[in-house]
Order: structure tokens, then sequence, then C-alpha cells
């Protein structure tokens, strides 16, 4: 006889039962009232284990809809090619990335001028609290929320290039608009990490519990000095991220990745 607690073994069941594809993503699980029957177990027992599948990021919970499995269309980025201007581009680079995945981008836009944060202004190199443009963007993938990205710009730049400044969308892009004014970014850095989302995270994203958030910071530098800063807020459950480095001529492009 099992140690675990009934709720726990609820779970468990349904978690192998969704791993072996016997409820596909985007399928409903059975009703509260037909799985406490099966595991002859109260209704209250059934709602903790669904709960706790719900907690994993496995499953989701619609008011009046049940229970279901969570669909996941990963989509892959590149961010070796990102912003690489010597590939095909027909507009920014997440256009043409959606785009030439067969799907479908759209994205929208608020341009502020505010004060640099402390984290930013150390990758800037300038004074924290001074003057910086913010572009930030609420990117979508087939109308499912894909990603928030936040890109600081010092105000210095602004000067140069006062495009960034302006509301909506640079249609060539930021980087290829500062390539064409003598800004040529030809460094990058980039920092990697994953926590849990934050309220407005969760809203913006349409992130259920249990799924983190993939956090992709990445500065800008010319041959003289750093020119923005951006920070991307993935779905951790509908994206992942891969970099090409040094000479791949040995590798079949149509091998698996």
């Amino acid at each position: 006889m099992s140690k675990q607690p009934k709720y726990q073994q609820v779970a468990d069941a349904l978690r192998r039962e969704i791993d072996k594809g016997l409820y596909k993503p985007g399928s409903r699980l059975p009703s509260e009232a037909e799985l406490a029957a099966r595991f002859e177990a109260s209704r209250n027992t059934v709602r903790s284990g669904l709960g706790l599948l719900v907690s994993q990021g496995l499953i989701t919970s619609s008011q009046g809809l049940g229970y279901e499995v969570r669909k996941h269309e990963i989509f892959e980025l590149n961010a070796s090619r990102f912003e690489n201007l010597t590939f095909p581009q027909n507009g920014d680079a997440y256009s043409t990335d959606v785009t030439n995945a067969g799907r479908q981008p759209h994205q929208t836009f608020r341009v502020e001028m505010t004060t640099t944060p402390e984290d930013v202004a150390q990758r800037l190199k300038v004074e924290a609290g001074s003057r910086a443009v913010l572009r930030f963007c609420h990117r979508f993938v087939d109308d499912v929320p894909w990603s928030t990205q936040a890109t600081y710009y010092p105000d210095w730049l602004v000067q140069v290039a006062p495009r960034l400044a302006e509301p909506g969308d640079v249609a060539e892009g930021t980087t290829r608009y500062l390539a064409d004014r003598g800004i040529e970014q030809i460094g990058y850095a980039d920092e990697i990490a994953t926590r849990m989302p934050t309220p407005d995270e969760a809203r913006l994203l349409e992130i259920g519990p249990g799924v983190p958030v993939l956090l992709w910071t990445r500065t800008g530098y010319t041959s003289e000095r750093p020119v923005r800063c951006t920070t991307t807020t993935f779905r951790g459950d509908l994206n992942r991220m891969n970099y090409e480095i040094g000479d791949l001529s040995a590798r079949n492009e149509n091998d698996a990745q």
C-alpha cells in the first residue's frame, strides 16, 4: 500500500498518463466527479491533486471549463543570428525570425523618457538615474504572448539617433537604423537567468502557476562603448534559445537541433 497521500497518488497517476500521451496537449481531463469515482477519493482530494499539477505547469484550470493539458508550441530563437545584419532580414530580427518559422508575429510598443536603473547604468557605463529612452515591446507569436522586451538607450545616443525616442516601431529595426547612422554594434554581452514571474509579467505573458520566465539581457557595444541594454523576458514553457559558436561546417543542417 502506498505511503503517499491520496492527492499525490492522483497527481502522479495523471502525470504518467499525460507523459504517455493518453491526454494530448490541449485536451480536457475528466471532470473532478469522474476522477473522484475512478480513484475512490473525495472531490477535495482530487482537486488537491489537480492543483498540484497546475502548480507544476502541467495543466491549466478555467472556471467552468475544467482542466486542460497545457499546450507547448515551442518557438526556437537562434540568439547568435538575432540582430546579425549579415543575415537577410525583412524588418526587425523578431519579425524576421517568427515569419521564417512559418508563424505570425505581432507586437505593441511603448516609448518613454525615463531614468536609468542602477543595474542598467552599470552595463551602459552611465550614471544611475541619468536620462534614457526606454523602448518596451510586448510580443506575440500566433497571437499567443511570447515575450516582453525592455531596451534602454542612453540620452547621448538619442541626440545622435532621434528616431529612438519616437513612438511606434522602427521599421528596419533599431540595430540596422543605428548601423545606418554609423553606430554599428560589433559585440554583445549576454546574460541568461531564470526565476518565477512577477505579477505584471504573469499578466502580460498570461503565465499560469508553476511556469518560470527566462531572462535574456544583452548589452550591445560599438568599438568604443556600450550603446544599449535589452532585457527580454520569455515565457519559460513556450521558448527555447540556441547559440552557434565557432566553425560548424561539420554539422549537417538537417540534423536534429
